[in-house]
């Protein structure tokens, strides 16, 4: 999994969408998420270029991008309003249960016309198929959980920049010595937006524990109850986690630009976010290994996905199709339109070329792309490679199978009490939440 890929745009999206408008006479107009926004002035350049590139290849479609963000809250609703885009990107916890409600089309059949759909790497089509092995869209970046942390706080507080902790025991020392050395966040876990549970997530699989399987909470076992103590420590024995508590990603990654935190659960990804949402002006300050580990040797694997909803009209969905392989398929394929969509970044001083993913297809092809894409990198993959090197002896766990928002909203509250009450019982917390997990499983079944 040595590998480096070009940026295909950023990973957040502000929330809009444009309401749908006709094209020429006979054209087919498809609205797609997945255009990055205006603070990501490289990416939307690019986005809006490949559009301009698609048209002129398939004349009579037209495409007109949004930066509609998946909102749980809403999402929904508009999904079963017909009050969506044509493509969709959602987070891979979702597909498994839109497959399920045949709130999503199969697109099997029109994406294995293409002559390299073979070629896929098994691993990433896996969460968006059904059990007789259709597939139902095309990802876009899978990732695998690792620990972002800060190389100039490791260095202040007497630690190896070149030698991330493996272990959370390693995380919990080297959290003490940060926050004792420098006055900073040693570390910090988010606890929000549903955040709090999908890491919780993590770090129970790290742990050798589970969160829940198609039928019922699991998380309520002595992993995750470990997992949760360990947070319990580090916050009031240690107190190496700071002041402020209650925090999604973006805020987690704004301190982290800002140079007030040691070390989080990430992904590479993230250092895109610091740097170009961010400002993160001492990128070489970022370092990422593999995620630390406490008997589960295991990490949390996921990634955006597209997918075409089942309302779609067939010339649409034939249409979107081909969106999904030109923007997503065939660049990370392509060892040329790898390159040349990495050298146009690369042009922009802001832009971050060569942050490292999962594979999306084979070994061979991949180290054909790591090769085309090695003129154009503009970090420093040897900050990466802790977690490059780390990550292949883990076993890359997906999130769980139903209703994952839902049952990170519940665990949010269990990450929240931790962290902010002194008195938090783990055991109560967790066997309340296990309740009120399998109450909202058990409905989603009816």
């Amino acid at each position: 999994m040595k590998h480096i890929t070009a940026l295909l745009g950023c990973a957040v999206l502000l929330a809009a969408c444009g309401s749908p408008t006709s094209g020429e006479s006979g054209d087919v107009v498809i609205r797609v998420q997945g255009m990055p926004p205006a603070t990501d002035k490289p990416g939307l350049a690019q986005f809006t270029a490949m559009v301009a590139e698609f048209e002129k290849l398939n004349p009579g479609i037209r495409v007109q991008g949004s930066t509609s963000v998946f909102d749980p809250l809403t999402f929904s609703a508009k999904l079963a309003g017909g009050r969506v885009e044509e493509v969709i990107k959602v987070p891979l916890t979702e597909p498994q249960g839109l497959i399920a409600r045949k709130q999503v089309q199969p697109l099997t059949r029109s994406l294995a016309a293409w002559a390299h759909y073979k070629e896929f790497n098994p691993q990433v089509l896996r969460p968006l198929s059904d059990s007789s092995g259709e597939v139902y869209g095309v990802p876009q970046a899978p990732f695998a959980q690792g620990l972002v942390y800060n190389r100039d706080l490791f260095a202040k507080a007497g630690l190896d920049p070149d030698r991330p902790p493996r272990t959370w025991d390693e995380v919990r020392a080297a959290a003490k010595a940060i926050a004792a050395k420098t006055g900073k966040a040693g570390f910090v876990h988010e606890s929000k937006g549903n955040q709090g549970g999908w890491q919780l997530t993590m770090l129970a699989y790290a742990h050798g524990g589970d969160i829940s399987t198609d039928k019922a909470a699991a998380f309520n076992s002595e992993p995750v109850k470990k997992a949760l103590g360990l947070l319990k420590e580090m916050r009031w024995t240690d107190d190496s986690m700071g002041d402020s508590q209650l925090n999604d990603q973006n805020d987690v990654i704004k301190r982290f630009a800002a140079g007030e935190i040691g070390m989080y659960m990430g992904t590479p990804g993230t250092y895109r976010l610091a740097k170009m949402t961010y400002g993160m002006e001492d990128t070489d300050a970022f370092g990422i290994g593999a995620l630390p580990q406490a008997g589960g040797n295991a990490t949390l694997t996921g990634g955006d996905v597209y997918l075409v909803p089942k309302s779609v009209s067939a010339p649409k969905a034939a249409a979107a199709v081909k969106w999904l392989l030109f923007a997503y398929a065939q660049p990370q394929y392509d060892p040329a339109a790898a390159a040349a969509r990495a050298k146009g970044l690369a042009a922009d001083p802001k832009s971050a070329v060569g942050v490292p993913t999962l594979p999306m297809f084979s070994a061979a092809q991949q180290a054909r792309i790591d090769a085309a894409v090695a003129p154009y990198v503009n970090v420093k993959l040897e900050h990466f490679r802790p977690w490059l090197e780390g990550t292949p002896s883990l076993t890359l766990r997906p999130e769980p199978p139903v209703q994952a928002q839902q049952v990170y909203a519940v665990l949010d509250t269990v990450v929240q009490a931790v962290l902010t009450d002194r008195a938090a019982s783990v055991d109560a917390l967790l066997a309340k939440a296990e309740t009120d997990v399998n109450a909202k499983l058990a409905a989603a079944r009816q």
